[in-house]
């Protein structure tokens, strides 16, 4: 009975009901298991971090697969301080407070403490408590910050104006003196970054969709809010009608998982083009609605069809 009990006691911690598993991948990333990364003590994961904010499905996207994009906020008690949130700041920096009175804060960064709304929310405040008091310099995180503001808690913006960018020129956008800069050594890393963007538009007609192109390919990626299985349902009800296919001759991929959201990905004809796929995706979304709010049965070709459809992962780069 003892032996019984033993074996029952170690099924049960490895197979927890709440939360990741242990012994699964930490979601966070980083290719370790949860219990030795967020897992651990003190540690913590946010499966949705960017939940509540204005424009949560561009603020995903902007971490995970736009090069290069800008968004303007406006933070509770510094509303006179222009702030800038952006994909990737001159050296991968999280937060500076700029020789012109801005303060920026980067989305792309290099670390990832748990919760990201958290860790952007922590390096910003640095940057604007900095340039209060007249200083300006590049601000990051060495360790978890702890508790404390997350930008749901700081951004004061009702909605979210995205810019998105041919390149990095955008760094030099308050610099007075831009020459002199450039002769320091800047231009090679502009140059550099410059030539690492792949175009990359936003479409207009619908929410957090961005076209870009490979050279030999061009996609369409588009993060959507909806649950998860609600998605994949009415996903698989498209796929099965082929009314999954944007325009002619494209066809759906897959998706890929980030920050708690489905992002679903289309191949299209080389030389489509964002603009072209306008009209499309509001035709697109208006079916995608209609077949969230079908309540039918779901087919046996439809169940399948998400099986396989749960399992077509992408990778986001």
């Amino acid at each position: 009975m003892a032996k019984k009990s033993r074996v029952k006691n170690r099924q049960a911690a490895a197979a927890p009901t709440d939360g990741p598993n242990p012994r699964a991948a930490c979601p966070c990333g980083s290719g370790k298991r949860y219990k030795a990364c967020h897992g651990a003590a003190g540690g913590a994961f946010v499966g949705r971090p960017f939940e509540g904010l204005p424009g949560e499905c561009d603020l995903v996207a902007l971490r995970e697969l736009v090069p290069s994009a800008t968004v303007s906020l406006t933070v509770k008690g510094f509303e006179s301080t222009p702030v800038t949130l952006g994909t990737l700041l001159p050296g991968a920096a999280p937060a500076m407070s700029r020789d012109s009175g801005e303060v920026w804060a980067g989305l792309q960064v290099q670390h990832n403490y748990g919760d990201v709304s958290r860790d952007v929310a922590a390096a910003l405040l640095q940057a604007l408590e900095s340039r209060a008091a007249g200083e300006s310099g590049i601000f990051g995180l060495t360790s978890a910050p702890g508790p404390g503001p997350r930008l749901q808690d700081i951004v004061t913006n009702e909605s979210l104006d995205v810019t998105v960018h041919e390149g990095f020129d955008w760094w030099l956008a308050d610099v007075e003196d831009k020459g002199a800069l450039l002769d320091s050594g800047a231009e090679h890393a502009l140059e550099h970054a410059n030539e690492s963007v792949l175009p990359t538009e936003r479409l207009t007609s619908v929410e957090a969709a961005y076209w870009t192109s490979v050279g030999s390919k061009e996609h369409l990626r588009w993060v959507m809010p909806e649950p998860e299985d609600a998605l994949l349902t009415a996903l698989a009800r498209l796929h099965v009608t082929g009314e999954d296919v944007i325009v002619p001759d494209a066809r759906f991929v897959g998706m890929f998982r980030a920050h708690g959201l489905l992002a679903p990905v289309w191949d299209l004809p080389v030389g489509t083009g964002a603009e072209a796929l306008e009209e499309p995706a509001v035709a697109f979304k208006k079916l995608l609605d209609e077949a969230l709010a079908d309540d039918s049965e779901i087919t046996p070709e439809v169940r399948s069809a998400r099986a396989g459809l749960a399992n077509r992962q992408v990778t986001i780069r």
